[in-house]
């Protein structure tokens, strides 16, 4: 436990930053949309560039956000999880609770 909350408060937990797997499920699919942004990107005109940049920033915004409240809502279901663990009266049958 002190190692972790060492390593919390140094900042060498960092959640957000995971390396991806070469061969992953989640790097193909990136590829593959970099390969379509790329490709729509080469048939627009300057207004759409701008228009799809606008659009493409807007979506990386979305999924921060998102990856934020799914860490957190994690985060807490995993408390949850650990406090009614330590519940000495949680109706434990064994227990007579």
């Amino acid at each position: 436990m002190r190692k972790t909350l060492e390593d919390l408060y140094y900042g060498n937990i960092t959640p957000n930053a995971q390396d991806m797997a070469p061969h992953s499920e989640l790097k193909r699919a990136t590829d593959r949309v970099t390969r379509f942004e790329n490709q729509l990107a080469e048939q627009l005109d300057e207004a759409g560039q701008a228009v799809l940049a606008k659009l493409i920033e807007s979506q990386q915004e979305i999924d921060s956000i998102t990856a934020l409240e799914n860490f957190i809502l994690g985060f807490r279901l995993g408390a949850k999880i650990v406090m009614e663990c330590m519940d000495d009266n949680d109706g434990d049958i064994r227990t007579g609770g």
